[in-house]
Protein backbone atom coordinates (compact mmCIF):
# COMPACT_ATOMS: atom_id res chain seq x y z
CA UNK A 1 0.00 0.00 0.00
CA UNK A 2 2.67 2.62 0.92
CA UNK A 3 4.05 2.06 -2.77
CA UNK A 4 0.91 4.42 -3.43
CA UNK A 5 2.80 7.35 -2.36
CA UNK A 6 6.29 6.43 -2.61
CA UNK A 7 6.08 7.16 -6.43
CA UNK A 8 4.79 10.57 -5.23
CA UNK A 9 7.72 11.22 -3.00
CA UNK A 10 9.94 10.10 -5.93
CA UNK A 11 7.82 12.60 -8.38
CA UNK A 12 8.40 15.61 -6.40
CA UNK A 13 11.58 15.02 -4.28
CA UNK A 14 13.16 17.75 -6.77
CA UNK A 15 10.11 19.55 -7.70
CA UNK A 16 8.91 22.85 -5.98
CA UNK A 17 6.52 20.74 -3.71
CA UNK A 18 9.65 19.14 -2.15
CA UNK A 19 8.96 20.83 1.32
CA UNK A 20 5.69 18.52 1.16
CA UNK A 21 8.08 15.57 2.22
CA UNK A 22 8.81 17.29 5.29
CA UNK A 23 5.43 16.42 7.16
CA UNK A 24 3.75 13.94 4.51
CA UNK A 25 5.73 10.86 5.79
CA UNK A 26 4.08 11.08 9.52
CA UNK A 27 0.77 12.72 8.39
CA UNK A 28 -0.10 9.10 5.78
CA UNK A 29 1.53 7.36 9.13
CA UNK A 30 -1.09 9.01 11.45
CA UNK A 31 -3.84 8.24 8.31
CA UNK A 32 -2.77 4.16 8.72
CA UNK A 33 -3.66 4.32 12.64
CA UNK A 34 -6.93 5.60 11.73
CA UNK A 35 -8.07 3.62 8.83
CA UNK A 36 -11.73 3.19 8.43
CA UNK A 37 -12.67 -0.50 9.65
CA UNK A 38 -12.97 -1.86 6.02
CA UNK A 39 -9.94 -0.46 4.11
CA UNK A 40 -7.68 -3.97 5.09
CA UNK A 41 -10.74 -5.66 3.23
CA UNK A 42 -11.02 -3.06 0.34
CA UNK A 43 -6.95 -3.64 0.06
CA UNK A 44 -7.40 -7.44 -0.45
CA UNK A 45 -10.52 -6.62 -2.88
CA UNK A 46 -8.50 -4.38 -4.56
CA UNK A 47 -5.38 -6.72 -4.92
CA UNK A 48 -7.98 -8.98 -6.70
CA UNK A 49 -8.47 -6.99 -9.89
CA UNK A 50 -7.04 -9.28 -13.07
CA UNK A 51 -4.07 -7.31 -14.07
CA UNK A 52 -4.64 -6.16 -17.79
CA UNK A 53 -3.43 -3.93 -20.39
CA UNK A 54 -6.25 -1.73 -21.74
CA UNK A 55 -5.71 -1.34 -25.46
CA UNK A 56 -7.04 2.24 -25.41
CA UNK A 57 -7.23 5.18 -22.86
CA UNK A 58 -9.19 7.90 -23.66
CA UNK A 59 -9.66 11.34 -21.42
CA UNK A 60 -9.95 14.04 -22.67
CA UNK A 61 -13.58 13.66 -23.03
CA UNK A 62 -14.67 10.43 -21.31
CA UNK A 63 -12.93 8.37 -18.94
CA UNK A 64 -12.88 5.30 -20.89
CA UNK A 65 -9.61 2.51 -20.17
CA UNK A 66 -9.71 -0.37 -22.55
CA UNK A 67 -12.54 -1.89 -24.43
CA UNK A 68 -14.65 -5.41 -24.55
CA UNK A 69 -12.21 -6.84 -26.84
CA UNK A 70 -9.43 -6.85 -23.62
CA UNK A 71 -11.16 -9.22 -21.38
CA UNK A 72 -13.00 -12.68 -21.13
CA UNK A 73 -16.30 -12.97 -19.93
CA UNK A 74 -15.08 -13.90 -16.78
CA UNK A 75 -12.59 -11.09 -16.22
CA UNK A 76 -15.45 -8.62 -17.04
CA UNK A 77 -18.07 -10.12 -14.77
CA UNK A 78 -14.98 -10.16 -11.81
CA UNK A 79 -13.94 -6.47 -12.36
CA UNK A 80 -17.46 -5.43 -12.14
CA UNK A 81 -18.64 -7.93 -8.93
CA UNK A 82 -15.56 -6.51 -7.12
CA UNK A 83 -15.77 -3.23 -7.94
CA UNK A 84 -19.25 -2.66 -7.06
CA UNK A 85 -18.02 -3.94 -3.82
CA UNK A 86 -17.01 -0.42 -3.17
CA UNK A 87 -20.13 1.13 -3.26
CA UNK A 88 -21.33 3.85 -2.76
CA UNK A 89 -19.77 5.43 -6.12
CA UNK A 90 -20.46 9.44 -6.34
CA UNK A 91 -18.43 10.79 -8.75
CA UNK A 92 -18.09 9.70 -12.71
CA UNK A 93 -19.29 8.31 -14.48
CA UNK A 94 -16.50 5.72 -15.38
CA UNK A 95 -16.21 3.23 -18.53
CA UNK A 96 -13.73 0.39 -17.48
CA UNK A 97 -13.55 -2.61 -20.53
CA UNK A 98 -17.26 -1.48 -21.22
CA UNK A 99 -17.72 -1.78 -17.80
CA UNK A 100 -20.39 1.14 -17.19
CA UNK A 101 -19.86 2.45 -13.69
CA UNK A 102 -22.85 4.69 -13.21
CA UNK A 103 -22.25 7.13 -10.23
CA UNK A 104 -25.12 9.07 -8.91
CA UNK A 105 -23.37 12.61 -10.21
CA UNK A 106 -22.35 13.49 -13.90
CA UNK A 107 -19.67 14.76 -13.22
CA UNK A 108 -19.02 14.86 -16.73
CA UNK A 109 -21.54 17.40 -16.69
CA UNK A 110 -19.64 19.27 -14.31
CA UNK A 111 -16.59 19.60 -16.15
CA UNK A 112 -18.08 20.44 -19.32
CA UNK A 113 -18.99 23.08 -17.60
CA UNK A 114 -16.07 24.31 -15.86
CA UNK A 115 -13.46 23.05 -19.03
CA UNK A 116 -14.55 26.04 -21.59
CA UNK A 117 -13.20 28.82 -18.81
CA UNK A 118 -9.80 27.70 -17.47
CA UNK A 119 -6.20 28.07 -19.04
CA UNK A 120 -4.71 25.43 -20.69
CA UNK A 121 -3.45 22.79 -18.07
CA UNK A 122 -0.45 21.35 -19.86
CA UNK A 123 2.26 20.86 -18.26
CA UNK A 124 1.24 22.53 -15.21
CA UNK A 125 1.33 21.30 -11.46
CA UNK A 126 -2.77 20.69 -10.59
CA UNK A 127 -4.48 20.31 -7.18
CA UNK A 128 -7.56 19.28 -6.94
CA UNK A 129 -8.67 19.97 -3.15
CA UNK A 130 -11.95 17.88 -1.96
CA UNK A 131 -11.12 15.63 -5.29
CA UNK A 132 -13.31 12.64 -4.34
CA UNK A 133 -12.98 9.56 -6.37
CA UNK A 134 -10.89 11.46 -8.48
CA UNK A 135 -13.19 11.58 -11.57
CA UNK A 136 -12.12 15.18 -12.48
CA UNK A 137 -8.37 14.16 -11.72
CA UNK A 138 -8.73 11.95 -14.61
CA UNK A 139 -10.05 14.37 -17.00
CA UNK A 140 -7.15 17.02 -16.26
CA UNK A 141 -4.85 14.56 -17.18
CA UNK A 142 -6.61 14.57 -20.26
CA UNK A 143 -4.83 17.83 -21.29
CA UNK A 144 -1.30 16.66 -20.28
CA UNK A 145 -0.50 18.37 -17.14
CA UNK A 146 2.97 17.70 -15.54
CA UNK A 147 1.17 16.25 -12.09
CA UNK A 148 -2.17 15.97 -11.00
CA UNK A 149 -2.80 16.00 -7.27
CA UNK A 150 -5.49 15.28 -5.62
CA UNK A 151 -6.59 15.50 -1.60
CA UNK A 152 -9.45 13.82 0.08
CA UNK A 153 -9.43 12.32 3.43
CA UNK A 154 -12.06 9.87 2.85
CA UNK A 155 -10.67 6.15 2.44
CA UNK A 156 -13.44 4.75 0.16
CA UNK A 157 -12.54 7.87 -2.73
CA UNK A 158 -9.33 6.45 -2.34
CA UNK A 159 -10.20 2.63 -3.01
CA UNK A 160 -12.12 3.92 -5.54
CA UNK A 161 -9.17 5.89 -7.30
CA UNK A 162 -6.95 3.25 -6.73
CA UNK A 163 -9.09 0.91 -8.60
CA UNK A 164 -8.72 3.30 -11.59
CA UNK A 165 -5.25 3.49 -11.63
CA UNK A 166 -4.98 -0.44 -11.34
CA UNK A 167 -5.57 -0.29 -14.82
CA UNK A 168 -3.94 2.82 -15.66
CA UNK A 169 -1.08 3.38 -13.62
CA UNK A 170 -0.29 6.73 -15.20
CA UNK A 171 2.93 8.34 -12.92
CA UNK A 172 1.55 11.52 -13.36
CA UNK A 173 -1.40 11.51 -10.62
CA UNK A 174 -1.64 10.88 -7.22
CA UNK A 175 -4.41 11.00 -4.23
CA UNK A 176 -3.41 11.92 -0.80
CA UNK A 177 -5.88 10.85 2.23
CA UNK A 178 -4.96 14.06 3.95
CA UNK A 179 -7.50 17.26 4.15
CA UNK A 180 -6.97 21.02 3.24
CA UNK A 181 -5.76 21.98 6.73
CA UNK A 182 -3.01 19.42 6.80
CA UNK A 183 -0.96 21.24 3.88
CA UNK A 184 1.78 23.09 4.14
CA UNK A 185 1.76 26.90 2.04
CA UNK A 186 3.52 25.78 -1.17
CA UNK A 187 2.71 28.21 -3.10
CA UNK A 188 3.90 25.96 -6.22
CA UNK A 189 1.16 24.83 -7.86
CA UNK A 190 -0.13 26.73 -10.97
CA UNK A 191 -3.97 25.64 -11.09
CA UNK A 192 -5.75 24.80 -8.04
CA UNK A 193 -9.27 23.25 -8.21
CA UNK A 194 -11.69 23.37 -5.22
CA UNK A 195 -14.66 21.72 -6.19
CA UNK A 196 -18.22 20.91 -3.68
CA UNK A 197 -16.31 21.79 -0.52
CA UNK A 198 -16.27 25.36 0.29
CA UNK A 199 -19.73 24.74 1.89
CA UNK A 200 -18.70 22.22 3.88
CA UNK A 201 -16.14 24.07 5.76
CA UNK A 202 -16.96 25.80 9.55
CA UNK A 203 -14.33 28.65 7.77
CA UNK A 204 -15.00 29.95 4.57
CA UNK A 205 -12.77 32.64 4.54
CA UNK A 206 -9.88 30.76 6.09
CA UNK A 207 -10.36 27.79 3.64
CA UNK A 208 -10.19 30.22 0.58
CA UNK A 209 -6.57 31.34 1.91
CA UNK A 210 -5.44 28.22 2.32
CA UNK A 211 -6.16 28.10 -1.18
CA UNK A 212 -4.57 30.79 -2.83
CA UNK A 213 -1.55 29.61 -0.18
CA UNK A 214 -1.35 26.73 -2.94
CA UNK A 215 -1.36 28.67 -5.98
CA UNK A 216 2.35 30.26 -7.18
CA UNK A 217 1.95 34.25 -7.88
CA UNK A 218 -0.38 34.33 -11.16
CA UNK A 219 -1.46 30.62 -10.37
CA UNK A 220 -5.37 30.23 -11.25
CA UNK A 221 -8.11 28.84 -8.87
CA UNK A 222 -10.96 27.17 -10.08
CA UNK A 223 -13.75 27.51 -7.31
CA UNK A 224 -17.26 25.70 -7.26
CA UNK A 225 -19.38 25.39 -4.91
CA UNK A 226 -23.33 26.11 -3.77
CA UNK A 227 -24.58 29.64 -4.09
CA UNK A 228 -27.78 31.91 -3.40
CA UNK A 229 -28.88 34.53 -5.21
CA UNK A 230 -28.41 38.08 -3.74
CA UNK A 231 -26.07 41.30 -3.59
CA UNK A 232 -22.40 41.21 -1.78
CA UNK A 233 -24.26 41.32 1.85
CA UNK A 234 -26.61 37.72 0.96
CA UNK A 235 -25.42 34.50 2.96
CA UNK A 236 -27.48 31.72 3.94
CA UNK A 237 -26.24 30.10 7.03
CA UNK A 238 -28.86 27.13 6.89
CA UNK A 239 -29.95 25.07 9.90
CA UNK A 240 -29.01 21.83 11.28
CA UNK A 241 -29.71 20.59 7.23
CA UNK A 242 -29.61 21.34 3.70
CA UNK A 243 -31.35 19.24 1.49
CA UNK A 244 -30.45 16.60 4.14
CA UNK A 245 -26.89 17.56 4.46
CA UNK A 246 -25.70 17.84 8.09
CA UNK A 247 -22.40 19.52 6.75
CA UNK A 248 -23.44 22.88 4.84
CA UNK A 249 -22.22 25.88 6.74
CA UNK A 250 -22.34 28.95 4.23
CA UNK A 251 -23.89 29.34 1.09
CA UNK A 252 -23.02 33.32 -0.21
CA UNK A 253 -24.46 35.12 -3.90
CA UNK A 254 -21.85 35.17 -6.09
CA UNK A 255 -21.34 38.68 -5.34
CA UNK A 256 -20.97 37.64 -1.97
CA UNK A 257 -18.32 35.22 -2.43
CA UNK A 258 -16.50 37.65 -4.89
CA UNK A 259 -16.26 40.39 -2.38
CA UNK A 260 -14.63 37.45 -0.18
CA UNK A 261 -11.65 36.45 -2.69
CA UNK A 262 -11.01 40.25 -3.55
CA UNK A 263 -10.95 40.82 0.13
CA UNK A 264 -8.27 38.26 0.54
CA UNK A 265 -6.19 39.64 -2.57
CA UNK A 266 -7.50 37.25 -5.26
CA UNK A 267 -7.29 38.92 -8.80
CA UNK A 268 -9.22 39.32 -11.52
CA UNK A 269 -12.59 37.07 -10.23
CA UNK A 270 -15.21 36.30 -11.77
CA UNK A 271 -18.32 34.21 -12.51
CA UNK A 272 -18.26 31.96 -15.55
CA UNK A 273 -21.22 29.87 -14.66
CA UNK A 274 -24.71 28.98 -12.97
CA UNK A 275 -26.52 26.44 -12.75
CA UNK A 276 -29.34 24.76 -10.60
CA UNK A 277 -28.96 21.40 -10.18
CA UNK A 278 -31.21 18.89 -11.61
CA UNK A 279 -32.43 16.13 -10.92
CA UNK A 280 -30.69 13.86 -13.89
CA UNK A 281 -27.47 15.50 -12.88
CA UNK A 282 -27.56 14.03 -9.42
CA UNK A 283 -29.55 10.46 -8.75
CA UNK A 284 -29.49 7.51 -7.24
CA UNK A 285 -27.94 4.56 -9.78
CA UNK A 286 -26.92 0.85 -9.84
CA UNK A 287 -23.93 2.28 -8.61
CA UNK A 288 -25.66 4.08 -5.60
CA UNK A 289 -28.13 2.71 -4.93
CA UNK A 290 -28.91 5.19 -1.30
CA UNK A 291 -31.45 8.42 -1.34
CA UNK A 292 -30.21 11.26 -3.82
CA UNK A 293 -31.34 14.95 -4.85
CA UNK A 294 -35.09 13.92 -5.64
CA UNK A 295 -35.36 12.93 -2.09
CA UNK A 296 -34.20 16.24 -0.68
CA UNK A 297 -35.89 18.12 -2.53
CA UNK A 298 -39.95 19.41 -1.90
CA UNK A 299 -42.00 17.56 -3.82
CA UNK A 300 -44.45 20.50 -4.27
CA UNK A 301 -41.94 22.71 -5.46
CA UNK A 302 -38.77 21.68 -7.36
CA UNK A 303 -36.79 25.17 -6.27
CA UNK A 304 -36.91 24.05 -2.73
CA UNK A 305 -35.41 21.47 -0.32
CA UNK A 306 -37.13 19.53 1.57
CA UNK A 307 -36.22 22.14 4.13
CA UNK A 308 -37.68 25.26 2.88
CA UNK A 309 -34.36 26.77 1.26
CA UNK A 310 -33.51 27.90 -2.65
CA UNK A 311 -33.16 24.34 -3.79
CA UNK A 312 -29.08 23.86 -4.86
CA UNK A 313 -27.33 26.26 -7.39
CA UNK A 314 -24.04 25.89 -8.06
CA UNK A 315 -21.70 28.85 -9.59
CA UNK A 316 -17.60 28.28 -10.86
CA UNK A 317 -15.85 31.23 -10.34
CA UNK A 318 -11.90 31.53 -11.36
CA UNK A 319 -9.62 34.03 -10.42
CA UNK A 320 -5.84 34.34 -10.01
CA UNK A 321 -3.81 34.34 -7.26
Amino acid sequence: MLDWFNQFYRHIATTPLSPWLEVLPAQLAKWEKQQHGEFAKWVKLLNKLPKLTPSTIALLNTVQIGSKDDVSEYESKQIEGLLKRFMPWRKGPFQLFDIHIDTEWRSDWKWDRVAPHISPLNDRKVLDIGCGSGYHMWRMLGHNPELVVGVDPTDLFLIQFQAIKHFNPDPRIHLLPVGVEQLPELKAYDTVFSMGVLYHRKSPIEFLQQLKSQLRKGGELILETLVVDGDENTVLVPGERYAQMRNVWFLPSCAALTHWMQRLGFKNVRTVDVDQTSTEEQRSTEWMTNQSLIDFLDPEDRNLTIEGYPAPKRAVLIAEA
